[in-house]
């Protein structure tokens, strides 16, 4: 089962303010472990609101609506993800748990939910095999 830990975004990464040499090195160690363990699957940090768009869907068929950041609420707001491949909802707070303070001064927050999986999704069988052979494109298009 996948689970992604959602790094909140906080006033300093909001402000453009890059992680420490300390907690890059960190995050390192961590993230070595996540590959040693084999549960890896991505992890990245993105970049503040300022450069982000929102699509909002105020009417339903209506078109969307188009909002440059920065968005105001920085603790509504993503500042990085990792997605893991783990056996339990408990191994996976555990890794959540190990997981380095991703701001410091308090202000670190993660937020750990599982992925749906496709199964979980589509109970018909002719879109579930759809969805699963674009997905096996997907991943055949990203091997190299």
């Amino acid at each position: 089962m996948r689970f992604m830990m959602i790094v909140k975004a906080t006033t300093d990464s909001e402000a453009g303010v890059m992680p420490s040499q300390e907690l890059i090195d960190a995050m390192q160690k961590y993230n070595e472990e996540l590959v040693k363990a084999g549960v890896l699957l991505a992890a990245d940090g993105l970049q503040p609101s300022t450069n982000a768009i929102r699509i909002s869907y105020p009417e339903p068929g209506g078109k969307p609506k188009m909002m440059d950041g920065p968005f105001t609420e920085a603790k509504e707001i993503i500042a990085g993800y990792t997605l893991i491949e783990v056996k339990s909802r408990e191994e996976a707070i555990e890794w959540a748990l190990r997981m380095p303070d991703p701001h410091g001064f308090g202000q670190g927050e993660i937020e750990l939910r599982q992925v749906f999986e496709v199964e979980d999704l589509m109970e018909n069988t002719e879109t579930l095999a759809k969805e699963t052979a674009l997905r096996k494109q997907v991943h055949e298009q990203h091997k190299s």
